[in-house]
């Protein structure tokens, strides 16, 4: 999508009116290499225009390109090279004036909103809503390895949006509601008769499923009375309901224990809200002549997918797909959401392609500009490349991944000997920042898409593209003026003042260009909803102003007089820097510290 006052926009104004005829001429505008950004529109241009039967060459295209595009404060100068590239120099006042709007105004958002729904502006009342599925445990399980991308994925996404101004509804879909809370009904029954009464002690509750399952796997009469106690929640029995809601409730004491220290927000609704709704989507789609009758079990085929959802089985029970269906109702039309996002491992991909269609075959997103998201990710791998497992072969517990977060956090630190130079407090803050920050980090570094091999060592390396570098990078950048003694209040007011003239050093115009690329990176990230971009953004960040601060003094001593001389354009630069990086840092769920 192309948004406005951005250098695609302009393209896009550009090549609508030089080629009136088709609307759909391609706007390609990328980084350059050699320049700060180039226009490789006119190639694709010239072909389409050939094919429809008008001969013209891509650099004759490139140049009516130009000729047509509008006049900005942001171009400085544009040049051709190749078959039809245009090569576009940002000014080096718009670089100035933007860096200075960062250092007057914040890092704000570019204007987004009216890529989904009906808005047409941010200033509108109401804004978008979105509403993000993520982490999605199952009650009376703990939650492993594998809930962590979801988790983490989830959590920066809603960020994101939360921070571009959406409505954001983050949800949590629990596994609350099946057949397993029937043994796990009858097996507390045995263990905790009194449980009406009084509540039960369920430390491990995944010993206590093992247990019950166990039972149900070997003992008739255990397993006749779990089916009874699932038609007895099915029909809402009070006392089965009382036992099923101390089994949740005792699974959400664990959840919430991962959720606070990884500083996730999220709200539990899970299968069970959904039940009574699946009635009303059953009367919907038989109204709307939408299910066909195939051997016993009524199904809903969409168009271009040859396997039909499964809305009632031959026993006139519901499934996955009616629970599903059930919920992306609820959610298109009484949440009345614009943009639904599924944080769902790739495996269901087919099963989200489906429930989207049967979405739009049932008329839910009729009239409405909605979009649909399934954010898919790949696996959580080992050092030998498989699964991530623990030495005795299973499933890590998320909670056993974090505290050894901590543990490998506190001897890097120690390794550097900041426990003889932070307070207790700093320290302690220090230890959940770069752990957790790390074990973020290297989850949504990689490309969502592909599985990633996870090693503490290479996440807690600060060096390369890793938490640890940044979160150093991060405090090393902010200390810069408060060891050159300059007070922060008086740096604020002289913003206005300080001439922001970059183009008398390369290095500096190099960093606060690389700077203001961030609102580019921004609408291509949200646009794709792949957070490794912003993550390769920050370390490219960091990287330049490395390079800027190895040959740029902010503070000198005149060799003459002694006299300290503090360069406050360039201590400015490096606010901003640290202001962008902060800003992303919080979009990322990672809390970056002044003292490290």
């Amino acid at each position: 999508m192309i948004y406005p006052n951005t250098l695609s926009s302009l393209f896009e104004q550009a090549i609508r009116i030089a080629f009136p005829e088709d609307q759909t001429l391609p706007v390609v505008v990328v980084p350059g290499r050699q320049t700060d950004y180039q226009c490789n529109s006119a190639m694709p241009i010239a072909q389409r225009l050939t094919a429809a039967g008008k001969k013209i060459v891509p650099t004759e295209v490139a140049k009516i390109i130009v000729a047509n595009l509008p006049q900005h404060e942001m171009i400085g100068k544009i040049e051709y090279s190749g078959p039809g590239f245009i090569n576009i120099t940002i000014s080096a006042t718009f670089v100035s004036k933007q860096i200075r709007n960062i250092l007057l105004k914040g890092v704000l958002p570019p204007n987004v909103l009216n890529m989904v729904g009906n808005h047409r502006s941010q200033n509108e009342n109401k804004k978008p809503k979105v509403v993000i599925d993520f982490s999605s445990p199952n009650i009376a399980k703990e939650m492993h390895v594998g809930h962590l991308r979801s988790t983490v994925i989830g959590d920066s996404i809603a960020r994101l949006l939360e921070y571009a101004g959406f409505d954001v509804l983050r949800l949590n879909h629990l596994g609350d509601w099946g057949t397993q809370f029937g043994m796990l009904i009858a097996h507390l029954q045995d263990i905790y008769p009194e449980y009406k009464t009084k509540s039960p002690s369920i430390s491990d509750l995944l010993s206590f499923y093992k247990e019950s399952k166990k039972h149900f796997d070997s003992d008739l009469d255990f397993k006749q009375r779990a089916y009874e106690c699932v038609v007895k929640l099915q029909a809402f029995d009070p006392n089965i309901i009382h036992a099923w809601k101390l089994i949740c409730d005792v699974s959400r004491q664990d959840f919430e224990y991962i959720y606070k220290e990884l500083d996730i927000k999220i709200i539990d609704r899970g299968e069970s809200f959904y039940q009574s709704r699946m009635i009303d989507l059953i009367k919907e789609l038989e109204l709307k002549n939408l299910l066909k009758l195939e051997e016993g079990r009524q199904v809903m085929f969409v168009p271009g997918i040859d396997v039909p959802l499964t809305i009632v089985k031959t026993d006139g029970s519901f499934t996955y797909d009616t629970s599903d269906m059930a919920t992306i109702r609820q959610r298109l039309i009484e949440e009345n959401a614009d943009w639904l996002i599924y944080v769902i491992d790739s495996g269901q991909a087919l099963h989200m392609q489906l429930i989207f269609a049967g979405a739009k075959l049932a008329g839910w997103t009729d009239g409405k500009n909605v979009r649909m998201d399934h954010v898919g990710f790949g696996v959580v791998l080992g050092e030998d490349g498989k699964k991530l497992k623990s030495r005795s072969g299973e499933t890590i517990r998320l909670r056993d991944l974090l505290d050894e977060g901590i543990e490998r956090s506190i001897a890097k630190l120690q390794e550097k000997d900041r426990h003889n130079v932070l307070t207790f407090e700093e320290l302690e803050k220090a230890q959940k920042s770069v752990a957790y920050g790390c074990i973020k980090y290297v989850d949504l570094s990689h490309n969502r898409n592909s599985d990633y091999i996870f090693s503490f060592d290479r996440m807690l390396d600060d060096r390369g593209n890793t938490a640890a570098y940044l979160l150093y990078a991060y405090t090393r950048i902010r200390s810069i003026a408060r060891t050159a003694g300059v007070d922060h209040a008086l740096l604020k007011a002289m913003i206005h003042d300080i001439d922001l003239n970059f183009e008398i050093e390369e290095r500096e115009l190099k960093l606060a260009k690389c700077i203001i690329k961030y609102s580019d990176i921004f609408t291509r990230v949200l646009d794709e909803l792949l957070m490794h971009g912003l993550c390769e953004y920050m370390y490219q960040l960091a990287t330049t102003f490395t390079d800027f601060y190895d040959r740029c003094y902010c503070v000198e001593k005149d060799k003459t007089t002694g006299k300290i001389q503090i360069n406050y354009r360039r201590i400015l630069l490096c606010e901003a820097t640290a202001n962008v990086l902060k800003q992303c840092f919080e979009i990322l769920g990672i809390q970056p510290l002044e003292r490290m």
